[in-house]
Order: C-alpha cells, then structure tokens, then sequence
C-alpha cells in the first residue's frame, strides 16, 4: 500500500474511530458497529477501505470474521513522514530567532 490509500483512509473519522477500537484487540463487525450510527451495510463499506488500504486484517472463522489491526499497515505513512523529520528542528529553530528578535 503507499501512503496516498492510507490518508485517504484515514481521511474519514468513522474509519479513524474503527481502527482506534480495534487497537484494543479483534472484534467483529458488529463489535466495530456499537455506538455508531450507521447500519451495518456502512460498516462493512468501511472495514472494506480500511482492509484495501492495508490498516486492518481479515480471519474467517466459518461463518464468523473478525478483524484485527495490521501491524505492518501504517509503516508506508511513518515512512512518508521520517522523510520530513529533518525538517521541522530547522524550521522551529528559525522560528524562536525570529521570535527573540522581534522582541527585542
């Protein structure tokens, strides 16, 4: 996956607030469902974006499915962000000069 399909994923709050449940171990459609309002087709129209982009696995269990985080799903997006690391220390530092300066 790359990082486009994980923003894009992570754009919606309902999406952000299923993988946030999930971080708390697996748990079924259903489980994902309590305390949203949105029915169940909804659901599994998120838990589709959410698995596609990677953030999330898949156990079939005969007719039962839960659902897990993906370890590995988020590593594309840390990985877009070390490259910018770097950058902000300068940035900040650049700042706090300007910001001395103007009060003195």
């Amino acid at each position: 996956m790359n990082e486009s399909e994980i923003f894009r994923a992570l754009s919606d709050p309902t999406r952000r607030a299923v993988l946030d449940r999930l971080t708390a171990g697996e748990k079924n459609a259903t489980e994902l469902r309590e305390g949203l309002a949105i029915s169940q087709p909804a659901i599994s129209q998120h838990i589709a974006v959410l698995r596609g982009a990677g953030l999330i696995n898949e156990e079939r269990a005969g007719r039962h499915v839960n659902y897990s985080v993906n370890p590995d799903g988020l590593r594309p997006l840390f990985d877009w962000l070390t490259r910018y690391r770097g950058f902000w220390p300068n940035r900040v530092e650049k700042l706090k000069t300007l910001l001395k300066e103007m009060d003195q």
